[in-house]
């Protein structure tokens, strides 16, 4: 194609040379050069990855995300009576401090007042007491196979995602609700350990399954375990034994039960977030390490290939100091994704970029990026909208090529830097940040080059 075109080039020109009118020589267009950019580590506190702690102000740690816990009877008043106060006070304290929430409901938590919704017990909702985990009664387990509490789980679910299904306040749902601490466990009430067993059936945990699935198409889920009724449904999974009972063989543990039902590749499509078990926080990044029994951190998020986890020691008010800090800065920046610009090649009316991804999983949400033109005084004069996103760019790949047109007319002649962001929806959310050195780390722009305009 290009040699027709300079064919026609050149016969026109012969034409007009005939034609007695003297020719222009214009230079052939050139496509634009890739020009490389420099790599640095991305800041620790990059939205929707690393450490986290229970809500709340801290100063002693960097963080983008905070937990909390709600029972469900703060909320469901009555089959279909919702109350939404407790909620919205946490994610909106939470965004108030530029984060997002990871968050859960619980029925039954140990050692806390029970979280079933009081209609049900005024209903005759069978209960079990229990003394284990410190518990000595406090809170009850519910008959989870009860008809009337199953319709209540589910309209709950039904509920929360028509309310919260895509609110930017927050980062990820873990689905809670059944088990102890809605961990998805009874044990040792498991029908081995001891006789009884007190969760439901497996019809019933798919049918609670599929109404999260349903319910949500944004927010992203985690499940506690891996399991034939939710391996093939869009929910992710958090191990809540973190460098404890992670690594295999043991049948129990979180990786071999990514083994056992064949999902070790989902963290691929769906997140894999957790919890650093509460025993080892204080001690794991010791030198040397002072825990009891721990597993290795690096290995550990190797096979998870986890984004997030709940450490709060980390922001505890004697919490990692010295060489300890360090490694433990260095521990939260290796979850998760970690994207860095490797070329950028600029023209008056395109934008291109090559993006790779240096860390150990991808980036979920679906955020879109922006560029802009920034004049010589440091105003944004424009501002161009894209298609771009980063999200699913895998770790170890070749990086992903984007291309966008831009509208350079109407700017006045001179040069421009070009920046580059993708905007955290939450409002005065943590901007992502690349792993670049001409990366912004307070607005979130990355400069990728500059252009002239005539």
């Amino acid at each position: 194609m290009r040699r027709t075109v300079r064919l026609t080039v050149a016969v026109l020109a012969a034409l007009t040379l005939a034609a007695g009118t003297p020719a222009v020589a214009r230079p052939a267009p050139t496509a634009p050069q890739w020009t490389p950019l420099t790599y640095t580590s991305a800041p620790a506190d990059n939205p929707l990855k690393g450490f986290m702690p229970y809500a709340g102000s801290y100063q002693t740690f960097p963080y983008s995300m905070e937990w909390f816990y709600l029972p469900v009877r703060d909320v469901m008043t009555g089959p279909q009576q919702f109350r939404w106060d407790a909620v919205e006070r946490q994610l909106n304290a939470i965004a108030a401090r530029g984060h997002q929430a990871v968050f859960r409901f619980y029925l039954d938590y140990p050692g806390k007042p029970t979280g079933i919704p009081q209609y049900l017990l005024d209903q005759g909702l069978a209960t079990h007491a229990y003394d284990d985990f410190g518990n000595n009664g406090v809170s009850v387990a519910p008959d989870y196979s009860d008809p009337r509490l199953v319709s209540a789980v589910q309209n709950f679910i039904t509920a929360l995602g028509r309310r919260y299904d895509g609110d930017p306040r927050i980062g990820f749902l873990t689905l809670g609700l059944i088990g102890f601490w809605g961990e998805w466990h009874t044990w040792p009430y498991d029908g081995w350990t001891k006789p009884e067993n007190w969760m439901p059936s497996t019809d019933v945990l798919a049918g609670i399954l599929n109404t999260f699935d349903t319910a949500f198409d944004r927010t992203r889920l985690l499940a506690r375990y891996p399991s034939p009724q939710n391996k093939e449904l869009g929910i992710g999974y958090h191990d809540d034994s973190f460098a404890f009972e992670t690594l295999p063989v043991q049948s129990w543990h979180f990786v071999q039960r990514l083994i056992d039902e064949g999902v070790t590749d989902k963290w691929q499509r769906e997140p894999i977030g957790g919890e650093l078990r509460p025993e080892v926080q204080a001690c794991l990044f010791e030198q040397p390490v002072s825990c009891g029994q721990y597993e290795d951190f690096t290995s550990s998020v190797d096979q998870t290939h986890i984004s997030w986890m709940i450490n709060h020691a980390a922001f505890a008010p004697d919490g990692y100091t010295g060489d300890e800090y360090f490694r433990a800065l260095a521990a939260a920046k290796s979850l998760g994704y970690e994207l860095t610009v490797t070329e950028a090649a600029l023209s008056r009316d395109r934008v291109s970029v090559r993006v790779a991804n240096r860390g150990t999983a991808p980036f979920y949400y679906d955020w879109r990026a922006e560029l802009a033109a920034v004049d010589s005084q440091g105003r944004t004069v424009k501002r161009w909208k894209t298609d771009w996103t980063v999200t699913g760019i895998q770790p170890g790949q070749d990086p992903t090529e984007l291309t966008a047109r831009i509208d350079t007319r109407g700017l006045r002649p001179g040069s421009y830097d070009i920046v580059l962001r993708v905007a955290n929806p939450l409002p005065n959310g943590i901007p992502l940040r690349f792993a670049n050195t001409s990366q912004d780390t307070h607005t979130g722009w990355l400069h990728l080059g500059a252009v002239t305009t005539r």
